[in-house]
């Protein structure tokens, strides 16, 4: 068995330190690993519905092959490596604002070891995901203003319980529509939330997007019985 708990990593970032750590738990004799900013709690590898929900939902409103598909926010990876999973994926782009979550991947610290940074088809890259969205150029300084197919956001809690306030800017009409210019024609955003699907912002990509929905995402919660969770994927299509 391994240990109880072990934190695998430490390091101090500018918005605070972050760590990752390993529990084992008895109830489920599993090993759970966590990445936490301070004591806020980011991602937990117990809880993937909802980012590998993100990935597949985004992808299925696509047509056609050689899809370029875009991640912010990378974390212990499940969305990235659910998108690899697709064989019409040609490309993948992540783009994380911390450098050690970076590195976790590189050194194979997280549960599916090296296997993004080791692939072909996968970029890493460190930046902020909200000013490069602003900014002229976009995401990727090989190929100024490069449109995705998709580009698929999993860094915020909700739309409207942000991890950092400089964010705030982006869920408006406006910012969604900065955002567009790195879209190809009839590509599509996505946004994973960790509640359920709130009206109010379907409709605020609504005002940006020539088409917006969203699909919830239901899972039980194996530390309560089973209780169900209902998490969201909010999606925005580019005319």
């Amino acid at each position: 068995m391994s240990k109880m708990f072990e934190e695998l990593d430490y390091a101090p970032t500018p918005i605070g330190a972050v760590s990752l750590r390993r529990r084992h738990l008895l109830a489920l004799n599993t090993d759970v690993f966590e990445i936490l900013l301070g004591e806020e709690h980011l991602m937990s590898s117990l809880f993937t519905a909802s980012e590998v929900a993100l990935a597949d939902l985004g992808i299925a409103a696509l047509n056609g092959e050689n899809l370029d598909v875009l991640v912010g926010g990378l974390g212990l990876g499940y969305t990235a490596q659910a998108v690899l999973a697709h064989e019409t994926v040609a490309s993948l782009t992540v783009v994380d604002l911390l450098e050690p979550v970076i590195r976790w991947h590189k050194e194979g610290l997280v549960p599916m070891g090296t296997e993004l940074a080791v692939s072909p088809r996968c970029k890493l890259v460190q930046g902020d995901f909200f000013g490069l969205a602003m900014s002229e150029t976009g995401f990727d300084t090989d190929s100024p203003c490069r449109q995705f197919d998709a580009i698929l956001i999993d860094i915020d809690h909700t739309p409207e319980r942000l991890l950092l306030g400089g964010s705030k800017s982006f869920y408006t009409p406006d910012g969604f529509q900065a955002l567009q210019r790195f879209l190809k024609p009839g590509g599509v955003m996505g946004i994973w939330s960790d509640e359920a699907p709130d009206p109010a912002i379907t409709e605020l990509l609504g005002k940006a997007f020539d088409e917006a929905w969203a699909a919830p995402v239901i899972f039980e919660n194996p530390l309560q019985e089973g209780r169900e969770v209902t998490q969201a994927v909010y999606l925005g299509r580019k005319a």
